[in-house]
Formats: C-alpha cells, sequence, structure tokens
C-alpha cells in the first residue's frame, strides 16, 4: 500500500470529527451566549462525531465486512457484526444525545458509555500494534485519536455546560 493511499485509509475517522467542529463554529458564529455556544457543541458533537460516524461504522461492517477485515488487519470473523452492532447502540446513543430534551448529565452518562467501548477498543488497538505489530490503516492512527477524542470532548462539554457561570459579587468597601 502506498503512504497517500496508507493515509487516506487511517485519517477517515477523522471526518466525523471534522463534520462536527466545522458544523458548531458555523452554528455558533452568532451565539449570544456561552451556553447557547456549549450547547450548540454539544449537540454537533454527539450527532456529527459520534451518532454519523458510528452509524458509518455499523453500515461498514455490515455491507463491507471484508474490506473492514483488512482495514483493521484480521481476517474475517463474526467478531464483525458483533462490532456493527455495538456502533449501532452509540449512533442510537449520539442521536439521543444531541437531542434538544438531554440534558448534560444524560450526555456525561452517554459520553461514560462509549468511552467503555471506545476506549476499550483503544487499548485493543495498541495491543495489536505493539504485541502483533499491526499498522493496518483500520488499527492506528486515525481511529486512535477518534476513539480517544469522541467520549472525551462528549463528557468535558457537558461537565462545562453543567458549570454555572460566575456572577460577580459587590464590593462590599464600596458598598460601605
Amino acid at each position: 500500500m502506498d503512504t497517500v493511499s496508507y493515509f487516506a485509509q487511517s485519517s477517515f475517522p477523522l471526518i466525523w470529527l471534522l463534520v462536527a467542529v466545522v458544523g458548531a463554529l458555523i452554528r455558533t458564529r452568532h451565539s449570544s451566549s456561552r451556553q447557547e455556544t456549549l450547547e450548540t457543541w454539544q449537540r454537533w458533537w454527539a450527532i456529527g462525531a459520534l451518532g454519523c460516524g458510528s452509524l458509518w461504522m455499523t453500515l461498514s461492517f455490515v455491507a463491507i465486512p471484508d474490506m473492514m477485515a483488512t482495514a483493521i488487519g484480521f481476517g474475517r470473523t463474526p467478531f464483525e457484526f458483533e462490532i456493527a452492532f455495538a456502533n449501532l447502540g452509540l449512533a442510537v446513543l449520539g442521536l439521543r444525545a444531541g437531542s434538544p430534551s438531554s440534558s448534560a448529565r444524560e450526555r456525561i452518562t452517554i459520553g461514560l458509555g462509549a468511552g467503555m467501548f471506545l476506549w476499550g477498543a483503544v487499548i485493543g488497538h495498541l495491543y495489536q500494534w505493539i504485541a502483533n505489530g499491526d499498522h493496518a490503516p483500520g488499527n492506528t492512527g486515525g481511529v486512535l485519536v477518534y476513539d480517544l477524542l469522541i467520549p472525551a470532548v462528549m463528557i468535558i462539554l457537558a461537565r462545562l455546560s453543567r458549570r454555572p457561570t460566575a456572577v460577580r459579587q459587590p464590593d462590599v468597601a464600596s458598598m460601605v
């Protein structure tokens, strides 16, 4: 595999991060408050990055399982079908987290749930890379960044939105 092809395949998962970032940046250009900006970022991240990215993985593992097996550096196994439906679950959670009625607490919970799967996948990818020299484009590169950042950013954004904005206290000395 040539370097350009490897780079393109390895970097593809990052498209979903880019979709979320560009969408949120465009949408928040004229936001009137910090809370509105955080809400927009959370929705774009949940739907664009987690929801659409996971749905893409679902469709890929179901529709082109041989290509996905090659991309991750393994032979085809029934495990891919399980990965497809685990990703479908993440896609549904991402869409739920992007709902206007979703609370920060719910988004933190969804981020943690996604993290259990995706961070576990990071450990598996790193193990295959180090122990078995698996440098397949679907095992290293963009997928590691994607799997690390998706839940982490969801949790951070939701935590930030729960934080009350600082209220300026009047100076007691000036009141006397």
